[in-house]
Protein backbone atom coordinates (compact mmCIF):
# COMPACT_ATOMS: atom_id res chain seq x y z
CA UNK A 1 0.00 0.00 0.00
CA UNK A 2 1.53 3.37 -1.03
CA UNK A 3 1.26 6.93 0.37
CA UNK A 4 1.48 6.05 4.06
CA UNK A 5 2.91 9.60 4.84
CA UNK A 6 5.84 8.23 6.88
CA UNK A 7 9.25 9.93 6.00
CA UNK A 8 12.24 7.66 5.67
CA UNK A 9 14.86 7.99 8.43
CA UNK A 10 18.03 10.00 7.57
CA UNK A 11 21.02 7.79 6.99
CA UNK A 12 23.92 8.07 9.47
CA UNK A 13 26.45 8.69 6.62
CA UNK A 14 24.59 11.78 5.53
CA UNK A 15 24.61 13.13 9.07
CA UNK A 16 28.37 12.77 9.50
CA UNK A 17 29.01 14.22 6.03
CA UNK A 18 27.11 17.33 7.05
CA UNK A 19 29.13 17.57 10.27
CA UNK A 20 32.46 17.27 8.42
CA UNK A 21 31.36 19.82 5.85
CA UNK A 22 30.44 22.26 8.59
CA UNK A 23 33.80 21.80 10.32
CA UNK A 24 35.71 22.31 7.08
CA UNK A 25 33.71 25.42 6.32
CA UNK A 26 34.47 26.84 9.76
CA UNK A 27 38.21 26.10 9.42
CA UNK A 28 38.24 27.65 5.97
CA UNK A 29 36.63 30.82 7.24
CA UNK A 30 39.13 31.01 10.10
CA UNK A 31 42.14 30.52 7.78
CA UNK A 32 40.73 33.06 5.38
CA UNK A 33 40.44 35.60 8.17
CA UNK A 34 44.06 34.97 9.24
CA UNK A 35 45.32 35.39 5.69
CA UNK A 36 43.38 38.58 5.19
CA UNK A 37 44.81 39.93 8.44
CA UNK A 38 48.36 39.04 7.36
CA UNK A 39 47.76 40.53 3.91
CA UNK A 40 46.59 43.79 5.47
CA UNK A 41 49.66 43.85 7.71
CA UNK A 42 51.96 43.25 4.76
CA UNK A 43 50.19 45.91 2.72
CA UNK A 44 50.56 48.43 5.52
CA UNK A 45 54.21 47.51 5.94
CA UNK A 46 54.89 47.78 2.22
CA UNK A 47 53.44 51.27 2.27
CA UNK A 48 56.06 52.41 4.79
CA UNK A 49 59.41 52.49 3.05
CA UNK A 50 62.22 54.99 2.61
CA UNK A 51 64.47 55.19 -0.45
CA UNK A 52 68.00 56.48 0.17
CA UNK A 53 71.26 56.78 -1.76
CA UNK A 54 74.77 56.07 -0.54
CA UNK A 55 77.88 57.54 -2.17
CA UNK A 56 81.43 56.22 -2.16
CA UNK A 57 84.16 58.32 -3.76
CA UNK A 58 87.92 57.89 -3.95
CA UNK A 59 90.94 59.46 -5.59
CA UNK A 60 93.31 56.93 -7.12
CA UNK A 61 96.52 57.08 -9.10
CA UNK A 62 96.57 55.49 -12.55
CA UNK A 63 98.82 52.53 -13.21
CA UNK A 64 99.02 52.55 -17.02
CA UNK A 65 99.94 55.18 -19.61
CA UNK A 66 99.37 54.91 -23.36
CA UNK A 67 101.44 57.57 -25.12
CA UNK A 68 101.22 57.64 -28.92
CA UNK A 69 104.01 59.69 -30.50
CA UNK A 70 102.72 60.58 -33.97
CA UNK A 71 105.07 61.89 -36.64
CA UNK A 72 104.83 62.85 -40.31
CA UNK A 73 107.27 62.70 -43.23
CA UNK A 74 107.14 63.64 -46.92
CA UNK A 75 109.22 62.65 -49.95
CA UNK A 76 109.31 62.56 -53.74
CA UNK A 77 109.45 58.77 -54.01
CA UNK A 78 108.18 55.87 -51.96
CA UNK A 79 111.72 54.66 -51.30
CA UNK A 80 112.66 58.04 -49.84
CA UNK A 81 109.42 58.09 -47.86
CA UNK A 82 110.02 54.80 -46.13
CA UNK A 83 113.62 55.75 -45.45
CA UNK A 84 112.42 58.86 -43.64
CA UNK A 85 109.80 56.85 -41.75
CA UNK A 86 112.46 54.45 -40.54
CA UNK A 87 114.78 57.29 -39.51
CA UNK A 88 112.08 59.16 -37.54
CA UNK A 89 110.98 55.97 -35.78
CA UNK A 90 114.55 55.20 -34.71
CA UNK A 91 114.97 58.70 -33.30
CA UNK A 92 111.72 58.40 -31.31
CA UNK A 93 112.73 55.03 -29.90
CA UNK A 94 116.17 56.38 -28.94
CA UNK A 95 114.52 59.37 -27.27
CA UNK A 96 112.33 57.10 -25.13
CA UNK A 97 115.20 54.78 -24.19
CA UNK A 98 117.33 57.80 -23.28
CA UNK A 99 114.64 58.91 -20.82
CA UNK A 100 114.35 55.57 -19.06
CA UNK A 101 111.86 53.42 -21.00
CA UNK A 102 112.41 49.93 -22.35
CA UNK A 103 112.17 48.80 -25.98
CA UNK A 104 109.66 46.16 -24.87
CA UNK A 105 107.26 48.98 -23.92
CA UNK A 106 107.20 50.34 -27.50
CA UNK A 107 105.22 49.22 -30.53
CA UNK A 108 104.98 50.70 -34.02
CA UNK A 109 101.72 51.29 -35.86
CA UNK A 110 101.60 50.79 -39.63
CA UNK A 111 102.02 54.19 -41.32
CA UNK A 112 99.30 55.88 -43.35
CA UNK A 113 100.58 56.94 -46.79
CA UNK A 114 98.96 59.63 -48.96
CA UNK A 115 99.63 60.37 -52.64
CA UNK A 116 99.30 64.13 -52.93
CA UNK A 117 99.13 63.97 -56.72
CA UNK A 118 96.09 61.70 -56.74
CA UNK A 119 93.54 64.48 -56.34
CA UNK A 120 95.64 67.43 -57.52
CA UNK A 121 94.27 69.35 -60.49
CA UNK A 122 96.70 72.27 -60.74
CA UNK A 123 99.47 72.80 -63.27
CA UNK A 124 102.31 72.59 -60.74
CA UNK A 125 101.94 69.54 -58.49
CA UNK A 126 103.87 69.54 -55.20
CA UNK A 127 107.47 68.39 -55.52
CA UNK A 128 107.12 65.97 -52.62
CA UNK A 129 104.45 63.63 -53.94
CA UNK A 130 104.03 61.36 -50.90
CA UNK A 131 103.32 62.03 -47.24
CA UNK A 132 103.04 59.52 -44.43
CA UNK A 133 102.01 59.48 -40.81
CA UNK A 134 103.46 56.97 -38.37
CA UNK A 135 102.96 56.23 -34.69
CA UNK A 136 105.24 54.82 -32.01
CA UNK A 137 103.06 53.74 -29.09
CA UNK A 138 104.55 53.68 -25.59
CA UNK A 139 102.64 51.43 -23.20
CA UNK A 140 104.11 51.74 -19.72
CA UNK A 141 103.32 51.59 -16.02
CA UNK A 142 106.02 54.19 -15.30
CA UNK A 143 103.40 56.86 -14.82
CA UNK A 144 105.51 59.57 -13.20
CA UNK A 145 108.33 59.10 -15.70
CA UNK A 146 105.93 59.33 -18.64
CA UNK A 147 104.42 62.58 -17.40
CA UNK A 148 107.88 63.98 -16.74
CA UNK A 149 109.08 63.06 -20.24
CA UNK A 150 106.11 64.38 -22.25
CA UNK A 151 107.16 68.06 -22.13
CA UNK A 152 110.61 67.09 -23.42
CA UNK A 153 109.29 65.89 -26.78
CA UNK A 154 110.65 69.10 -28.34
CA UNK A 155 114.03 67.38 -28.29
CA UNK A 156 112.75 65.29 -31.20
CA UNK A 157 111.81 68.40 -33.16
CA UNK A 158 115.39 69.65 -32.83
CA UNK A 159 116.52 66.30 -34.27
CA UNK A 160 114.36 66.80 -37.35
CA UNK A 161 111.34 64.71 -36.33
CA UNK A 162 108.07 66.38 -37.24
CA UNK A 163 105.81 65.51 -34.31
CA UNK A 164 102.12 65.70 -35.16
CA UNK A 165 99.70 66.59 -32.39
CA UNK A 166 96.06 65.59 -32.84
CA UNK A 167 92.96 64.84 -30.79
CA UNK A 168 92.95 61.36 -32.23
CA UNK A 169 96.32 60.46 -30.73
CA UNK A 170 96.22 61.84 -27.20
CA UNK A 171 98.02 60.27 -24.22
CA UNK A 172 95.73 58.13 -22.09
CA UNK A 173 96.11 57.69 -18.33
CA UNK A 174 94.30 54.52 -17.29
CA UNK A 175 93.36 53.03 -13.92
CA UNK A 176 93.14 49.23 -14.29
CA UNK A 177 92.71 48.11 -10.66
CA UNK A 178 89.02 48.92 -10.26
CA UNK A 179 88.17 45.36 -9.21
CA UNK A 180 90.57 45.70 -6.27
CA UNK A 181 88.61 48.56 -4.72
CA UNK A 182 85.07 47.65 -5.78
CA UNK A 183 84.10 45.57 -2.69
CA UNK A 184 85.19 48.23 -0.19
CA UNK A 185 83.49 51.02 -2.14
CA UNK A 186 80.21 49.11 -2.40
CA UNK A 187 80.32 48.39 1.34
CA UNK A 188 81.00 52.06 2.07
CA UNK A 189 78.13 53.21 -0.18
CA UNK A 190 75.80 50.75 1.57
CA UNK A 191 76.82 52.05 4.99
CA UNK A 192 76.23 55.63 3.89
CA UNK A 193 72.78 54.70 2.59
CA UNK A 194 71.86 53.08 5.90
CA UNK A 195 73.04 56.17 7.80
CA UNK A 196 70.70 58.29 5.72
CA UNK A 197 67.83 55.86 6.32
CA UNK A 198 68.45 55.84 10.07
CA UNK A 199 68.45 59.64 10.18
CA UNK A 200 65.15 59.72 8.29
CA UNK A 201 63.65 57.09 10.59
CA UNK A 202 64.79 58.98 13.67
CA UNK A 203 63.21 62.19 12.40
CA UNK A 204 59.93 60.40 11.69
CA UNK A 205 59.81 58.41 14.94
CA UNK A 206 60.37 55.05 13.26
CA UNK A 207 63.00 52.34 13.05
CA UNK A 208 64.83 51.03 9.99
CA UNK A 209 63.75 47.52 9.08
CA UNK A 210 64.92 45.09 6.43
CA UNK A 211 66.00 45.99 2.91
CA UNK A 212 63.15 45.99 0.43
CA UNK A 213 65.15 46.60 -2.77
CA UNK A 214 68.74 47.52 -3.57
CA UNK A 215 70.46 48.58 -6.77
CA UNK A 216 74.09 49.35 -7.40
CA UNK A 217 74.93 52.15 -9.80
CA UNK A 218 77.72 52.16 -12.36
CA UNK A 219 81.27 52.97 -11.36
CA UNK A 220 82.51 56.16 -12.97
CA UNK A 221 86.18 57.07 -13.45
CA UNK A 222 87.03 60.68 -14.31
CA UNK A 223 90.06 62.94 -14.28
CA UNK A 224 90.49 64.80 -11.03
CA UNK A 225 91.07 67.94 -13.11
CA UNK A 226 92.55 68.99 -16.45
CA UNK A 227 96.06 69.33 -15.02
CA UNK A 228 96.53 66.02 -13.21
CA UNK A 229 95.33 63.25 -15.57
CA UNK A 230 97.32 60.72 -13.55
CA UNK A 231 94.86 61.11 -10.66
CA UNK A 232 91.32 59.79 -11.17
CA UNK A 233 88.14 60.19 -9.18
CA UNK A 234 86.19 56.94 -8.80
CA UNK A 235 82.52 57.16 -7.77
CA UNK A 236 79.64 54.75 -7.19
CA UNK A 237 76.11 55.41 -5.91
CA UNK A 238 73.95 52.70 -4.31
CA UNK A 239 70.16 53.09 -4.05
CA UNK A 240 68.42 51.11 -1.28
CA UNK A 241 64.82 50.94 -0.06
CA UNK A 242 64.29 50.08 3.62
CA UNK A 243 61.10 49.15 5.43
CA UNK A 244 60.17 51.48 8.28
CA UNK A 245 58.88 49.95 11.52
CA UNK A 246 57.25 51.42 14.62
Amino acid sequence: MTGTGVKPMQKPNQFWSAVVLGVLLAVGLWLGGVQVKEAVAIWKKADRVVSVKGLSEREVKVDLVLWPLTYTVSARTLDELYEQLRGSEEKIRSFLVRHGFDEAEMTSVSPTVTDRWENYYGDNPPAERYTAQGVVLLRTNKVDLAKETMPKVDELVREGVLIYRSWEHQPQFIFTRLNDIKPDMIAEATREARKAAMQFAQDSGSRVGKIRTASQGYFSIEDLDAYTPEIKRVRVVTTIEYYLED
